[in-house]
């Protein structure tokens, strides 16, 4: 009886186990982002090291590209799913064009830039005449650098630029003896202030209304694949979640230390620097007048026509806005 009884609970369970639905695979999306990894990508690096996406059945597949234009023209040709942590002015422009792409959320809400310059350059104004590394010729980089030098005497013309898609490639420059100054992002800025370079100001200062980057995707992509897409958005959520509470702050900072190959105390001070200045967007609402502002500075440089209706960057139905 005995031996019945297991013969009849082994079948059973194999039974029970042909009966149940195999577990879903995740699905892959491919995520793109420029340059290498810097702070502005922390919470992608939350979310795969933490298992959020995984969560959400969600296999997320990182993709490097240089520079924020070409990381647009791959985008929006359908070579990447979505993009993270992008710079907005080449989606916006690219939008303007007709291109297929559409912003879901804010990342960074204002600019975290610090423009950086060799030891002998104490001020803005000393910049006049001298060599400055930025993104690129219509990179968001170069609205942040004049905002920053106008109110200086320093205006457009007055100044050389050399253009490096990523602010590690800029750091690198700056580091190298290349250029006189560079625009970076943290933990870059951080490193090169400890290796003797003068910090000469924060974009923010200069341009608090503008928001930074943001969460793009493909049109096609994100019809055929909403739910993907939606799954996406909830762990990117959590990801930020994660990164604000304090008691997270030492696994955060060792995530991009070794994702970033920055010493762990100029990491720290990135950390700082982010919660304090509430970089990171926390909600997933985009702010219909920090998108308008930035609308407004690309019609003063002549990047978008005016009017400009700012409903064709958003995709109906999945980007929130606010006020």
């Amino acid at each position: 009886m005995k031996r019945l009884l297991t013969v009849a609970t082994a079948l059973l369970g194999g039974f029970l186990v042909l009966a149940m639905p195999p577990a879903r695979a995740a699905d892959s999306v491919t995520v793109g982002t420029v340059g290498s990894a810097s702070s502005n990508i922390w919470p992608v690096f939350i979310g795969i090291k933490k298992g959020f996406f995984e969560a959400e059945g969600v296999k997320v597949d990182i993709v490097f590209v240089q520079s924020s234009a070409n990381l647009v023209q791959q985008l929006a040709a359908g070579s990447l799913d979505i993009t993270m942590s992008t710079g907005l002015v080449d989606p916006i422009r690219a939008v303007s064009q007709k291109a297929p792409i559409a912003i879901v959320r804010l990342e960074v809400q204002a600019p975290p830039y610090a423009l950086l310059a060799k030891s002998s350059i104490k001020e803005l104004k000393d910049l006049k005449g001298k060599v400055i590394s930025i993104g690129g010729p219509k990179d968001i980089t170069k609205i942040y650098v004049e905002r920053m030098l106008a109110p200086h005497g320093v205006k457009p013309g007055e100044f050389d630029m050399v253009f490096a898609g990523a602010t590690s490639a800029r750091a690198s420059a700056l580091q190298a003896g290349a250029v006189d100054a560079a625009i970076l992002l943290p933990p870059f800025n951080f490193h090169a202030t400890a290796a003797g370079f003068n910090e000469l100001g924060l974009t923010v200062d200069y341009a608090p209304e503008l928001p930074f980057s943001g969460t793009v995707v493909n049109r096609t992509w994100a019809a055929k694949s909403g739910p993907v897409l939606q799954r996406m958005l909830s762990a990117h959520l959590k990801s930020v979640a994660w990164f604000y509470d304090p008691k997270n702050k030492a696994e955060a900072v060792a995530m991009m230390a070794e994702a970033s190959k920055i010493k762990t105390e100029d990491v720290e001070k990135s950390y700082d620097f982010f919660v304090k200045g509430k970089f990171f967007e926390p909600t997933g609402v985009i702010s219909r007048t920090k998108l308008n502002a930035l609308v407004s500075a690309m019609q003063q440089l002549g990047d978008l026509p005016t009017p400009f209706d700012t409903e064709q960057l958003v995709l109906s139905g999945v980007t929130k806005i606010g006020e």
